[in-house]
């Protein structure tokens, strides 16, 4: 369904943020991973890209 879109997710380290990151990322579209913990960024990141 968001194939071809990009999707900028702030938050998307933990709780909700995470939770839009990777149901976007599901369903096609490239996201930004941003949040203010690195690490809780990079572990959705991972989570997304494992997918």
């Amino acid at each position: 369904m968001l194939a071809g879109r990009v999707v900028v997710v702030t938050g998307s380290g933990r709780g909700l943020g995470r939770a839009y990151a990777l149901a976007v990322a599901a369903a096609g579209a490239a996201v930004v991973v941003n949040d203010v913990d690195a690490d809780a960024a990079d572990a959705v990141v991972a989570e997304i890209a494992a997918a």
